[in-house]
């Protein structure tokens, strides 16, 4: 078999091949393995296309081959639409011939039962060989400006799909068939469209690296199941942003669950979603939450640069013909901490100038007058060039179903300003939403998707590089530190902790200690991460003699619970303005992460916490302190002290460089309490934990 002259790149293998075989094609055109052949037919596809059935000679009314060592050269891409017992066989075809690219339709490829894993074990015996694998359970990849159309998913029988910029890569195959059928609906069209399926070999973010560079593609979507090779995805993200491509995305699993209790609380509160919350933050990815705004997000996105976060909340201006309409917008951005403000009174004093009568409140709603084009367009004009807002949105009523040219036109002709300007259409009003679209406003259907795309534009991080270490990631603890060894480290990072004396209860003599009366007696032991839990600690004990006491009533609650207690640490009772939690932890798939939380006996019953990825800055670690509603009482509340917030900040970003510590590999750590002191005088550790790999 002839090979084609060179090797095409990952790029045009999955998405503009010249050549592809369609291995089990079928010729029943209602067969989903019948699909792809006519698809790429109807999409006017412009390559070979060679069906391979061995029990035809041809396959609807193409000529067919038996099998791929039949074909006259290699192609490019091969779908592989056989079923799931003769895909692996049909793959390892694939490599020895030098197909550069493999589809998989079929599933059955997990790590749940043993034949699942039999044959992921032998797909993943192909590495090496050149060929990189799609899915398996991938229903394909689509080029719609290439007319590339690899796949078995029943939308795509629909005829003249709009062309756009838009790229979507997901997690689930069907559900790309209701993005595009849904953009079609809405004159929104995509560039291209990959279901990843399983991602054996290529990853999510591997793929999407490989479309950086077309020309064709200005934004992605992506339809996130969990976060999978993380590090693949955090790459794509940062180049995406360097050329200026967002990225908005939409993920399932939000529930309240956490994750399995790790060794700390850090592990149950940085659930499953809590780590992808933060990792998708950090790698500046635009999180919505409803599944209509995923469609609808990337224009706005595309308008608003990503900030670094400030004490300053982002601030929203509404113009309105309805106040009903435009209160459910200000409800959905108020429960995102996006403020929808009043024009200052200079702004106020424009827009009077302008001819436009409006109430001074958040709303400026302009009732019937805003139905006349110069009205809403003074009104909007005035909004846009006001330095108090961040952003405008117009809440359309209902002319724009009854008169959708003249509804929408001010709104239009406004939208080329720098500052982003969206709409929310209150009616079902599909041609002024298409007008809209076609105008490249964003605009939006429901308020609840209007303020969720709001909130994910201007809350958007710029993505934060990966801090450089080739250590292995482990997620799990095989060795835990005892108290003292766990201060030493943290100290050498820089986390300061209350003095602390290890003693053993066989001691003889008098306990000289280097701090004065009351102490806190604690059960030293590397098998004990919640000491309080077994009746480890005795606080303000006020003498020698209550300090032997202590430690015998101790050793008795251990014993009673069958843990052996001869040693104990003693420290100064430490006081402070509050209490907060410091955790550090390694998630199998997005890495390290730091976490600030309220702390004490409170931490898991508040949840109230802060994420990010390790190691951070001082910035980011500030901006942490700054998310926790906790802190406040750390700034001045009802005039109590300021609280040392640098020295906190600090404290952050100390422990986050666990992530980077040389000889020792930490994959859980915490500080509860973390005792915060009045400004000046630091934060103080008064009980630490490490877990080593």
């Amino acid at each position: 078999m002839p090979a084609e002259a060179t090797r095409p790149t990952l790029a045009q293998a999955l998405f503009a091949p010249r050549s592809i075989a369609l291995v089990g094609a079928s010729d029943d055109a209602d067969k989903t393995s019948g699909r792809p052949l006519q698809y790429l037919r109807r999409a006017g596809y412009e390559g070979a296309i060679y069906p391979i059935n061995p029990g035809r000679k041809t396959v609807l009314g193409e000529p067919a081959w038996p099998s791929l060592a039949a074909l006259p050269a290699v192609p490019d891409h091969a779908f592989i639409l056989t079923p799931t017992e003769h895909a692996v066989d049909a793959a390892a075809e694939c490599a020895r011939i030098g197909v550069s690219v493999a589809t998989i339709l079929a599933s059955g490829f997990s790590e749940t039962d043993a034949a699942g894993r039999k044959l992921v074990a032998d797909l993943k015996t192909l590495r090496g060989s050149g060929l990189r694998i799609l899915g398996p359970s991938s229903l394909g990849a689509i080029n719609l400006h290439r007319r590339t159309v690899i796949t078995a998913n029943a939308a795509f029988a629909e005829p003249d799909l709009p062309r756009g910029g838009t790229f979507v890569a997901s997690h689930s195959g069907s559900l790309l068939g209701g993005l595009v059928s849904r953009g079609k609906a809405r004159n929104l069209g995509f560039a291209g469209l990959v279901s990843v399926g399983n991602e054996i070999d290529l990853s999510l973010g591997e793929i999407c690296s490989a479309t950086l560079d077309d020309p064709a593609i200005t934004g992605y979507m992506l339809f996130l199941e969990s976060i999978r090779h993380a590090g693949d995805l955090r790459r794509f993200a940062i180049d995406a942003a360097a050329r200026g491509k967002p990225v908005v995305a939409y993920k399932l699993g939000r529930s309240t669950a956490a994750a399995e209790l790790a060794l700390s609380h850090t592990g149950a509160l940085a659930g499953e979603d809590d780590v992808a919350a933060a990792f998708l933050a950090d790698c500046g990815i635009a999180r919505i939450f409803n599944f209509e705004t995923l469609l609808e997000a990337l224009p706005l996105v595309q308008r608003v640069p990503a900030r670094r976060p400030g004490p300053a909340a982002a601030r929203i201006g509404l113009v309105t013909t309805t106040g009903g309409g435009a209160a459910m917008v200000v409800d959905e951005l108020a429960m995102r901490g996006i403020e929808v403000v009043a024009p200052s009174a200079a702004t106020y004093a424009r827009l009077g100038a302008a001819g436009v009568k409006a109430s001074h409140d958040r709303i400026t709603d302009l009732t019937l007058a805003g139905t006349r084009y110069e009205v809403m367009k003074a009104a909007l004009d005035t909004l846009l060039s006001a330095p108090e807002f961040d952003a405008v949105i117009a809440v359309i009523g209902s002319s724009a179903r009854f008169q959708p040219e003249l509804a929408v036109k001010p709104v239009i002709d406004s939208g080329a300003q720098a500052k982003p300007l969206a709409a929310f259409v209150v009616p079902e009003a599909p041609d002024a939403l298409n007008m809209l679209a076609a105008a490249g406003v964003p605009a939006f259907r429901t308020p609840e998707s209007c303020a969720d795309a709001m909130s994910a534009a201007l809350l958007r991080r710029p993505p934060a590089a990966p801090a450089p270490s080739s250590k292995h990631i482990v997620s799990s603890p095989t060795r835990q530190l005892d108290e003292s060894e766990a201060y030493a480290l943290l100290a050498k990072l820089g986390v300061p902790h209350a003095p602390a004396v290890a003693i053993d209860i066989a001691a003889e003599g008098s306990v000289d200690l280097p701090f004065a009366y009351p102490v806190a007696v604690k059960i030293l032991s590397a098998e004990i991460a919640h000491k309080t839990e077994i009746g480890g600690v005795v606080l303000n004990v006020g003498s020698e003699a209550e300090l032997r006491a202590a430690m015998h009533r101790i050793a008795g609650n251990a014993n009673a619970r069958g843990h052996a207690a001869s040693r104990f640490i003693v420290q100064p009772m430490t006081s402070g303005l509050g209490e907060l939690l410091l955790g550090y932890r390694v998630d199998p798939e997005a890495g390290p992460l730091v976490l600030l939380a309220a702390g004490g006996i409170y931490t898991e019953i508040y949840r109230d916490r802060s994420i990010r990825l390790a190691p951070v800055d001082l910035e980011t670690a500030r901006s942490m302190i700054a998310e926790l509603a906790i802190t406040r009482i750390f700034q001045g509340f009802r005039n109590k002290p300021q609280g040392d917030m640098e020295a906190l900040a600090q404290a952050i970003v100390a422990m986050s460089r666990l992530a980077l510590e040389a000889g020792v590999s930490v994959v859980d750590a915490e500080i509860n309490p973390l005792i915060v002191k009045p400004a000046g005088q630091g934060v103080v550790a008064v009980d630490a934990l490490v877990g080593l790999a």
